[in-house]
């Protein structure tokens, strides 16, 4: 478990984080959200222990990151928001490099950078100085750093930045992997539909914590559920008659559609399609109204002006 406690940075007179409460259960992936300057890098800085805290404290596994960073380090891998590459080096003498760092032995080592290389299509391109590689190249290769002693806590800062579409579902197929194998993952993106389809739990931050919960739970939380039913034709007399369902929160008519506020779609839908075939209306099909995430962070998230990460 990954737990911050009042977590608080400062950089001068600028607060970058204040306060910042949570808990990260082990094997899920969280994802951190929030504006430029919300403090996401901070946070993810803080509980790796690559920066201390102004206040406050994080642990990982009950270990106190800023006491123990050797230990804590052991079993953390981190993609930073900026690779910093050796550039003049190749690919394959970058990871070897920091393999020997991270305490991986050959022929292990080795098993691992080729198997890893592989999977990120960057096998090919082993021998290649990484000045020669493009900006999604080299962010794929940091996430290979990271994972290069298989370690059981991955935080990936902005991991799909500068990825084309067939490279950035490799790197969400590969979260998915981490978590089917027991993995905890933090990340911080920018993408909400990343973040909506990868994540267990989002928090929002702001300098502190807006929300957290499940995308589903946050979604409900903000937003009344919306059926809309296609008929073949409407007229409003049909409005009227839904209107005096007591169930019905609100109801209009765009078209041959209706637009239904109700508080539990599963158990109302069918009575409202018996109304509707009993008074002779047509029903094509029935549909939900899935608001996105973002449209949840958009109404979260206050505009605020740019402040260090």
């Amino acid at each position: 478990m990954i737990k911050a406690l009042s977590l608080s940075r400062s950089f001068g007179a600028t607060v970058a984080v204040k306060d910042l409460s949570f808990e990260i259960k082990e094997g899920e992936v969280f994802a951190l959200l929030g504006p430029n300057g919300a403090g996401k890098t901070t946070t993810i800085r803080m509980l790796t222990g690559l920066i201390t805290p102004t206040s406050g404290t994080c642990s990982i596994e009950g270990m106190d990151v800023t006491r123990n960073p050797m230990q804590v380090h052991r079993n953390v891998g981190v993609q930073p928001e900026v690779p910093g590459h050796y550039d003049t080096l190749t690919a394959q003498r970058n990871l070897e490099f920091y393999g020997k760092l991270f305490g991986v032995k050959q022929p292990q080592l080795g098993l691992r950078i080729r198997d890893l290389l592989q999977s990120f299509d960057l096998w090919d391109r082993r021998s290649d100085a990484v000045q020669t590689y493009s900006k999604g190249m080299k962010q794929k290769l940091a996430i290979i750093r990271a994972l290069l002693h298989d370690p059981e806590y991955v935080f990936l800062d902005e991991p799909m930045s500068g990825l084309d579409p067939v490279a950035s579902k490799t790197v969400k197929d590969f979260i998915l992997d981490l978590k089917a194998k027991g993995k905890t993952v933090v990340l911080s993106t920018h993408n909400l539909d990343d973040a909506d389809q990868l994540s267990d739990r989002v928090a929002v931050i702001q300098g502190g914590l807006i929300a957290l919960d499940t995308p589903d739970n946050l979604r409900a939380n903000l937003f009344k559920r919306t059926i809309v039913f296609h008929l073949k034709a409407a007229d409003d007399g049909v409005v009227a008659k839904l209107r005096a369902l007591p169930f019905v929160r609100s109801a209009e008519r765009s078209e041959n559609k209706l637009v239904l506020e109700v508080e539990n779609p599963e158990e109302e839908n069918p009575q409202v399609v018996d109304l509707l075939v009993k008074a002779g209306y047509r029903v094509q099909f029935v549909g939900e109204v899935r608001h996105s995430l973002e449209e949840v962070y958009l109404k979260l998230v206050k505009p605020s002006q740019e402040a260090p990460q």
